[in-house]
């Protein structure tokens, strides 16, 4: 497992320029490897499509980066909805087989003091859409990351989760979780969520604030719809305007204080141990993928 840790430690370093990503360029639905991407009136769709169970990998982390890049730029775009192609897995985690190599694209343009896996969630927190994820199965880890990064998020009772597993691991989040959860939840639940590395259905994800609601799994498609239609149809500033008040929290200090705590433990021997382990009984796979805490645990154990 030394080649899934080593490849962290890109995590604050830059690329030489020929590794940007172009900006301006329009693109259409086959530029992306694992979103499927349409457009209805001033909403577009963006479903996750990563088989086969879709994990935040390399190739999704870059598709996400460059189509929120694309979409900055749109002004005819005023929403953002992600789902995704997989009833059972939002976004598993972050794919825990990713190479130095793999990784080393995605340092082009990062903003100034921030990893390769923060730079995700703040390039969302700052996109000028209203950005909403549609939670319909699992999301751990980076994939979870990435839903309290977002604007809003509605989650399916029955089937929807939430968990930072980080812990079970041997590490602690690293993709912004820390900050996001303190400013959505507060520090005790924060503290609870990020030590507990439980699974969170949704309904106790609404009452602690990760999510903005639970909605029963069938109306879901519906509810969200609707508010991307009701919020796309407002008259032109407001969605703007609401954007420019209601500012993202500035968490740079608590982003560099995660990366310095995430990075003292993602390399040691231990956690490469706990990591390897877990692809070897069935992490990152649908069947182990069902109850990825009690695996760990086992392990740990």
């Amino acid at each position: 497992m030394t080649q899934v840790t080593a490849g962290f430690t890109v995590g604050m370093q830059q690329e030489p320029e020929s590794c940007q990503v172009p900006r301006g360029k329009a693109m259409g639905h086959d530029d992306y490897q694992t979103l499927r991407v349409s457009r209805k009136d001033a909403v577009t769709h963006v479903t996750i499509d990563n088989p086969p169970i879709n994990v935040l990998s390399v190739a999704v982390m870059t598709d996400l980066r460059r189509l929120l890049t694309t979409l900055a730029g749109d002004d005819t775009v005023r929403v953002i909805v992600f789902d995704s192609a997989d009833p059972d897995f939002f976004l598993a985690h972050v794919d825990m087989t990713a190479t130095p190599n793999a990784l080393a694209g995605l340092m082009a343009d990062l903003p100034d003091g921030v990893n390769v896996f923060q730079a995700v969630g703040e390039q969302l927190r700052r996109q000028p859409q209203v950005t909403i994820v549609k939670l319909a199965g699992k999301a751990r880890g980076g994939g979870a990351e990435f839903v309290i990064a977002a604007d809003m998020a509605f989650a399916a009772t029955g089937t929807a989760g939430l968990g930072q597993i980080e812990a079970l691991m041997g590490i602690v989040p690293g993709g912004g979780a820390t900050q996001y959860l303190t400013e959505r939840v507060g520090r005790h639940r924060a503290l609870e969520i990020v030590l507990g590395a439980d699974l969170m259905d949704a309904e106790t994800a609404e009452r602690y604030g990760w999510v903005n609601r639970a909605v029963p799994a069938d109306q879901l498609d519906e509810f969200v719809n609707r508010l991307a239609g009701n919020i796309a149809a407002l008259p032109d500033g407001v969605v703007a305007a609401a954007k420019h008040a209601i500012v993202p929290r500035d968490h740079s200090d608590g982003l560099a204080r995660e990366n310095a705590a995430w990075a003292g433990l993602v390399f040691r021997p231990a956690t490469a141990q706990l990591m390897d382990a877990g692809l070897a009984n069935d992490a990152q796979t649908r069947d182990g993928e069902q109850d990825l805490e009690s695996l760990f645990r086992h392990l740990a154990g």
